[in-house]
């Protein structure tokens, strides 16, 4: 990549390192050194800098408070044997920030901006992308409105952060899920396709409501008439039935998952029948009911493939097959993982890789 940022670093004088247990991380509980900061005032984007990690001072009035112009992204960095740090697919979590951006009335983020604040954070914070089995480095960018002003108008400007931070597995096995039919995360024309925080707020209560019934997740389903799946809290969701790999098709209420483009590829590759269509909680029921379901898992970044152990339904629990007999999903996660940390040919150009 050719550099053309300018950007200014500051480097902390107390590295926390030194005190981070790599064998005991909780996901999303510790944080790097650094992180890339870089403003926009005055219809542009100001002098970019690297700082240490550290806490921001913010209005009661800022509008990201009051009227939520706030998304993020969400990617992995890894370490492979020679030593590089292994992004993957960085460039398509760039679009889909900027997918999210646009629908939530925020300017755009160049592929400059984003691509070299990420590789100069990761060079300055390269000893924090470890090569411990099950671990890497979370890497989130977050875009947030900055205007202090009370009125509904999109803010004038705003602030872009990437940080990161040490992670072991999202989950620790497999997931019991709950078919929601009473709440709704998105509806077709809203922001159900944005990765916003809002879309997380409104999923925080009914997933509540599940773990207190001893379910990690929800199945939720469409808005109108909760008869089809959209997809998991934290994952997109596809279910294996008579050898066909199937997961509801993309929409403004779904989103566009950069794992499960990733599955879908993988899966085609390999000769498997994919379909990209509207699955229905009736079809999932009837393929538990005769064993013709042979397989249901979430993915995502964080979770990458979370298999599911149970589906409930109106009361009544659904027992999967066991992870050990799921070929096809077993065979996807290895080649994913495989991938991600240079075992395999990259040959579709997924992984972005920086010499620290």
């Amino acid at each position: 990549m050719t550099h053309t940022l300018d950007i200014e670093v500051q480097k902390t004088k107390h590295s926390k390192l030194s005190e981070t247990d790599f064998s005991n991380l909780e996901f999303g509980a510790k944080y790097a050194d650094h992180m890339f900061v870089i403003d926009y005032a005055n219809n542009k984007w100001e002098k970019p800098r690297i700082i240490p990690f550290q806490n921001f001072s913010m209005s009661p009035a800022s509008v990201v408070l009051h009227y939520g112009q706030s998304i993020f992204e969400g990617m992995k960095a890894y370490r492979d044997h020679k030593g590089e740090i292994l992004v993957f697919r960085p460039q398509a979590h760039h679009t889909r920030l900027n997918t999210s951006a646009k629908r939530l009335c925020m300017p755009e983020i160049s592929e400059e901006i984003f691509m070299e604040g990420l590789t100069e954070l990761l060079k300055v914070d390269h000893d924090w992308v470890t090569s411990k089995d099950g671990c890497s480095l979370y890497i989130r960018p977050l875009f947030y409105a900055t205007d202090e002003f009370i009125g509904v108008h999109p803010s004038n400007t705003y602030r872009f952060i990437i940080f990161t931070s040490p992670v072991s597995g999202y989950y620790k096995g497999s997931v019991k899920v709950k078919i929601e039919t009473e709440y709704v995360r998105a509806a077709e024309g809203g922001i159900g396709f944005a990765k916003s925080g809002g879309n997380y707020a409104s999923s925080l209560y009914p997933a509540k409501l599940a773990a207190e019934q001893g379910y990690n997740q929800l199945l939720w389903t469409d808005g109108k008439e909760h008869k089809y799946f959209e997809e998991s809290g934290t994952m997109n969701i596809m279910f294996q039935i008579n050898d066909t790999l199937i997961t509801p098709p993309l929409s403004t209420s779904i989103l566009a998952g950069v794992t499960r483009d990733s599955i879908i590829k993988l899966a085609k590759e390999w000769g498997v029948k994919v379909e990209e269509r509207r699955v229905s909680i009736d079809e999932v029921i009837t393929a538990l009911e005769n064993g013709t379901l042979q397989d249901a898992f979430g993915t995502g970044t964080a979770a990458t493939i979370t298999h599911i152990s149970v589906i409930n339904y109106k009361g009544t629990d659904y027992e999967l097959p066991s992870t050990a007999k799921r070929d096809l999903s077993n065979k996807l996660g290895k080649a994913l993982s495989d991938i991600k940390l240079g075992h395999a040919a990259d040959k579709y150009g997924w992984v972005y890789k920086i010499n620290a």
